[in-house]
């Protein structure tokens, strides 16, 4: 405890070497010794290891000395320990022997048995394919036989015989109803072929009858239809039942709906559209419409074709397989109309365009309606044929014709620039074209419902092309642009024009927008909905621009007046004339223009809340103006008067003695009491008119300024 206090160390090893590493199981001498030497001298390294090592030694006598009684008793019980472990040596030995034996023997067993269920698997799976082979020959012979014998039509007593296969199921009918049913079996036993022919099509067996396949594959397709066009000409149910079942069974529904199209379909199509006459590319009109044809279309179908569409459709048919309607009749029509009548699929004459458009649409609706279910009308939209007769439309080229147009013949009109319009609600034919514009839009002869996308961006567009045109307008009047139709409209015109806005506005959110969304539908009613509002309020906010520069107009009429404020400077000058006690004639016209413009002839265009915000900012505009004229030109007087006192003062101080022109009350007394007088009889003006004098700022600002120029006299 001493030596710890007083810095004695009982361990005088230094901090890096570390007696515990020796002690770790990892122990790696090398890595040790490297991770030493970058800080460590190696001859430092080797006197601290040896010291260690004596260290260790010392220890070690130590412990001997102090257990010497157990070493010793250690060291007797090791006599004969080499033979001891040659003893134990032996047995393991021979055990390991054994084992190696025994291993040796299961390995070879192992072997052999996984070789003999190679083999065996093998050739399990040689006589499979040879069995399969051996079923696939017997399955074409029997096809072989069957049209053998369907080919003989060996038919006796109503049975049908079978060469080496025995007799066949007995029918109760002769006829095309047993050539029907043995045709079914046929295909039954042909899908069977199929079956086994992909399993093992590429062996050399296989290849060799090929041929033999091909050949009755054929046979069997070719009877096959002369059976189906026999049963759809007699119209009878058994013979087409079984004969729709065995291409459905050799999964060829193709065959049956081409047979079914040319047989039934195709000789009323062609009597329908007999095809390209010269009357019919010469008169065009009444030739080029389709409502008739698709009536008489849907007459034979519910006549000619229903039979079949019901055979189909009957319950656990398992014939759901076959689409009679668009594969069949939707695909004849199509080639009709397009080889007969092609000029009712050109959109150039959007009238005729839209009308065949709308019969057919309708003609597709009485052909959904032979379906079963709606997953059957899905199924029958999905199809080729139903989507190729949509495609006949070509919509896009239809609205583009429309667009031009609708847009044409109003970018027309408002190149026109303003132009007065007679018996409509609208003061100008812009504004009455643009409503024309956005009702033809969702008229019913020209809205397609598939475009109501379009015709919605169309009818924004309009919108949108109006406000920027009187923004543009109003914005080249500011300009001074003389080119711009806005430069020559009157004050009246810019009145006209605001009513209009607000006209269109209450139009487009009230009895406009309840008849697009009917023609839109509930579907896309909230999207549109905003939409249109949004395209109206932006309308609207044209209308204070169009309120800016008509104030402005009005406003700059009025002030022209002012320019005779200098005649009251030019009446008191120089002139004896006592004060004044009557206004002036500026304060009596000064809203003359205005008052005009508020009893004219058009007052029916404006609102009373329309008047009211106009000769506010009217009187704010020619007061302010008034205003500040009136504190230029008395700026202006007192210069003029300080300039004549000081000349008079030193006139004085030389002898000159007192002006006769020298008096108690200076011109620009006189004239600011004229003014006071015009600023008294403009409020008057103001109250008449309907603006409260006392509440405008501007005027209290001018009132405040002329009162305290005024001085009083005696």
């Amino acid at each position: 405890m001493a030596s710890m206090l007083f810095g004695d160390d009982p361990d005088p090893l230094p901090l890096w070497f570390k007696k515990d590493a020796f002690m770790d199981p990892d122990f790696d001498c090398d890595a040790h010794i490297s991770s030493l030497r970058s800080f460590v001298p190696l001859e430092a390294l080797r006197g601290e290891l040896r010291s260690h090592l004596a260290a260790l030694k010392n220890e070690l006598v130590e412990l001997i000395n102090r257990d010497y009684n157990d070493f010793v008793s250690l060291s007797t019980q090791l006599v004969d320990v080499d033979g001891a472990v040659l003893r134990m040596r032996t047995p393991l030995q021979e055990l390991r022997g054994k084992l190696v034996t025994v291993r040796d023997g299961v390995d070879g067993a192992l072997l052999a048995l996984q070789d003999a269920l190679k083999r065996r698997s093998e050739a399990s799976a040689s006589r499979e394919i040879l069995e399969l082979l051996l079923d696939t020959s017997h399955v074409v012979s029997k096809i072989e036989k069957l049209l053998l014998e369907l080919k003989e039509n060996r038919i006796s007593n109503g049975n049908l015989v079978s060469g080496s296969e025995g007799s066949l199921d007995p029918v109760d009918n002769s006829g095309d109803d047993p050539r029907s049913r043995l045709l079914e079996r046929i295909a039954s036993e042909m899908n069977r072929l199929k079956f086994y022919v992909a399993r093992v099509q590429d062996l050399p067996f296989i290849k060799t009858i090929e041929k033999r396949i091909q050949n009755a594959d054929a046979s069997l397709r070719e009877n096959l239809e002369k059976c189906i066009k026999t049963g759809l000409e007699r119209r009878d149910e058994k013979v087409l039942y079984h004969c729709l079942r065995a291409y459905a069974a050799i999964d060829d529904t193709a065959g049956a709906e081409e047979a079914f199209r040319i047989t039934i379909v195709a000789p009323f199509v062609s009597r329908i559209f007999p095809g390209n006459s010269s009357k019919d590319l010469v008169g065009g009109g009444a030739a080029d419409k389709l409502e008739e044809d698709y009536k008489q279309v849907e007459a034979h179908i519910a006549r000619d074709c229903k039979f079949m569409l019901d055979i189909v459709a009957s319950e656990n048919s398992g014939l759901n397989v076959f689409d009679f309607l668009g594969n069949s009749i939707l695909k004849e029509v199509r080639s009709a109309i397009v080889a007969g009548k092609p000029g009712a699929l050109s959109p150039g004459k959007p009238a005729e365009f839209l009308a065949n458009y709308k019969s057919s649409l309708k003609f597709l609706s009485v052909v959904e309606g032979y379906c079963q279910s709606q997953a059957a009308v899905l199924a029958l939209r999905s199809q080729a044929s139903y989507a190729e007769f949509v495609k006949l439309w070509n919509l896009p080229a239809y609205f583009t014709l429309r667009f031009q147009e609708i847009a044409s013949s109003f970018d027309q009109t408002l190149t026109e620039g303003l132009k007065r319009c007679q018996e409509s609600d609208f003061a100008f034919k812009s504004s009455d074209k643009l409503l024309e514009c956005l009702q033809r839009c969702w008229d019913e002869n020209v809205f397609v419902s598939s475009l109501s996308d379009k015709f919605l961006k169309l009818s924004l567009q309009l919108i949108s092309r109006y406000a920027r045109w009187l923004s543009a307008g109003m914005a080249s009047r500011s300009a001074a642009d003389t080119s711009s139709w806005a430069t020559s409209a009157s004050s009246e015109d810019i009145l006209l024009l605001r009513h209009d806005v607000e006209l269109l506005h209450k139009k487009l959110t009230g009895s406009y927008l309840d008849y697009a969304l009917g023609v839109l539908g509930p579907t896309s009613a909230n999207l549109s909905q905003k939409s249109i509002l949004s395209a109206a309020q932006n309308l609207l906010d044209v209308v204070p621009v169009l309120t800016d520069v008509l104030t402005d107009t009005l406003a700059d009429k009025c002030v022209e007046e002012l320019k005779n404020l200098k005649g009251i400077t030019t009446t008191y000058r120089l002139t004896i004339k006592p004060l004044p006690t009557h206004h002036s004639h500026v304060a009596t016209n000064l809203l003359q223009a205005l008052r005009a413009f508020l009893q004219g002839d058009h007052n029916a265009y404006m609102s009373d809340a329309c008047r009211l915000e106009i000769l506010n900012s009217v009187a704010k505009k020619v007061t302010k103006n008034y205003d500040q004229q009136i504190r230029d030109l008395v700026e202006g007087l007192r210069k003029t008067e300080s300039s004549l006192l000081r000349f008079r003062q030193a006139r004085q101080r030389t002898g000159a003695g007192p002006d006769a022109n020298d008096a108690n009350i200076s011109n620009t007394d006189k004239v600011c009491a004229q003014l006071l007088l015009d600023v008294q009889e403009h409020g008057r003006k103001l109250d008449e008119l309907g603006v409260d004098s006392s509440k405008l700022p501007e005027f209290q600002s001018l009132w405040e300024f002329v009162s305290l120029q005024e001085k009083p006299h005696s």
